[in-house]
């Protein structure tokens, strides 16, 4: 990357931020720069950092603002809409579901579960090796790359013609998806403060309910399509499909990596972003695999506590995911119907994830907002339970209450990437995670059993007992933090704010850095 003229005062030396060394460093000759380049953004990171070290603490707060401001009026409204296409590539089946697609297909008895698991066993092949992955590859060149490749899978389901075929492409079509939840995690991670990105991260997840209310137009706008030479399950796939393709160049062309090449951002905004992040203490991104990490992540009781929640939200998700179109029209509605009463579903999730997202904002306030958000899908699986099968439109709204269940999640997602240090460590728990949540997701549909249409007894009650088990998991999780929180500062273990921002960029685990500590 040539060397220009940034905004910072005068007197700045340019930073190259492509071998993360200053200019006012002695001259390199061009062998010498090929052989010792450092790849590694967490050393990229330092170098930026010590760099901000020059300027005015006062100036750097004020440009701090700025930094963020474009951070979430540019590159968060990529990942939004990156969001909300793979999720309406998953929801596709069950938006088509109501349309004939059983029928063409030749599905019986079980096979629709069955095809709605495929696309979680194919994540859970490919949860693992894409944390590793991720720790080691640019995230905005992967996830341009990937969306062509999920536009394609969700317009090849519209040429299938039996189970084994859907099977077969949901199975690869949730593989290659997996890599976008784990991705968007660790981007938040590096582009935002601790305190900043649950919100963040609510903001991204909540386009789920944009998707919800979207799939369920275009649901119902394929449904009274006329003089169609497809049948309207396969347009919806085409369509979706389609818009996730050309949303690809968008993604490859312009998403950053990490604050260190986002290309909206001036040199020394760069600096300023990294700047942000330091008192994240858990650097910006290291590529080196670090075994030992892996075993500290497998003996941590904490993980523990995160992966059974992530199985928890998981089977809750893979439950209203995949049976919310079938429930509902159960309550004797036609299909056009019940496509069009899953929108004011959408509608709960964004709420909830805003409003919860704020909230986990407060103090000691995110283990709090995950239990809370627990609350609304609790009353909803009761009220499906006791109210009268004649106030159908009642069940209804308890089924919406049921999408209220994306902010405990992405909330759960977030814990490891604000609580975990080290960059191997947080690859581990994050890719156990997932597998955990995959899990989840794979049981949950096969919670519903056909004979118990409309209100699923076994799976209400399953479902209640899972909402349970989030708020268990998550208090205990909470409570362990905060012992161990108290237990360091007892000890006195504090540093001043440079070193401590400089042992973030070391890659030290959240264990080995006695000055860490836990957000509650």
């Amino acid at each position: 990357m040539s060397e220009k003229e940034n905004d910072g005062p005068v007197g700045e030396s340019p930073v190259d931020t492509e071998r993360g060394v200053s200019s006012a460093l002695p001259k390199q000759n061009v062998f010498h720069r090929l052989t010792h380049r450092r790849n590694d953004v967490n050393e990229l990171g330092k170098d930026l950092y010590r760099q901000s070290l020059q300027y005015d603490q006062a100036q750097l707060e004020a440009d701090a603002v700025k930094v963020r401001w474009k951070l979430d009026l540019l590159v968060l409204p990529m990942m939004m809409t990156t969001y909300m296409l793979s999720f309406l590539d998953k929801q596709t089946l069950n938006y088509s579901n109501a349309y004939g697609l059983q029928q063409d297909t030749h599905m019986s008895g079980d096979n629709y579960s069955w095809v709605a698991s495929a696309l979680y066993f194919g994540w859970l092949c490919g949860a693992w090796p894409w944390n590793l992955l991720l720790q080691r590859v640019p995230i905005g060149k992967l996830l341009g790359g990937m969306l062509f490749v999920w536009g394609a899978l969700c317009m090849l389901q519209a040429t299938v013609f039996n189970f084994g075929g859907f099977f077969a492409i949901r199975f690869f079509l949730g593989m290659l998806e997996g890599c976008i939840s784990p991705a968007w995690v660790l981007l938040t991670s590096m582009l935002w403060t601790r305190q900043e990105q649950t919100m963040r991260s609510s903001i991204w997840l909540c386009t789920n309910g944009v998707s919800n209310i979207l799939g369920a137009l275009l649901a119902y706008a394929s449904g009274v399509a006329d003089g169609l030479t497809i049948a309207q399950w396969k347009l919806i796939f085409l369509i979706v499909g389609a818009l996730t393709f050309v949303w690809g160049f968008v993604i490859l062309l312009y998403l950053p990596d990490g604050p260190h090449n986002a290309k909206m951002l001036t040199e020394y905004e760069r600096v300023v972003a990294v700047w942000r992040v330091s008192n994240n203490q858990i650097g910006i991104k290291d590529s080196t695999i670090r075994p030992y990490q892996i075993k500290e992540a497998v003996l941590d009781g904490k993980c523990y506590l995160l992966w059974m929640t992530g199985m928890a939200v998981g089977l809750l998700n893979g439950a209203v995911t995949n049976f919310m179109s079938a429930i509902i029209k159960g309550f004797n509605f036609d299909a056009l119907r019940a496509s069009l009463l899953q929108a004011p579903g959408g509608a709960f999730e964004v709420v909830g994830c805003l409003v919860l997202g704020r909230f986990s904002q407060l103090p000691n306030m995110v283990g709090v907002a995950i239990m809370v958000g627990c609350i609304p899908g609790m009353a909803g699986l009761i009220g499906i339970m006791k109210i009268d099968i004649e106030y159908r439109y009642a069940l209804v709204g308890m089924c919406w209450l049921q999408n209220v269940i994306g902010s405990p999640i992405v909330l759960s997602w977030t814990v490891p990437g604000i609580n975990v240090a080290g960059h191997t460590k947080r690859s581990a728990v994050l890719g156990i995670y997932f597998v955990c949540y995959v899990v989840g997701n794979i049981i949950g549909p096969h919670l519903f059993l056909a004979s118990e249409a409309p209100r699923y007894p076994t799976a209400i009650k399953g479902l209640l007992g899972t909402y349970c088990a989030v708020v268990f998991f998550q208090g205990l999780y909470t409570l362990w933090c905060w012992i161990e929180n108290r237990e360091r500062d007892r000890k006195g273990l504090r540093a001043d704010a440079v070193e401590k921002q400089l042992e973030g960029f070391e890659d030290l685990t959240d264990k080995e850095n006695k000055h860490f500590r836990y957000k509650l």
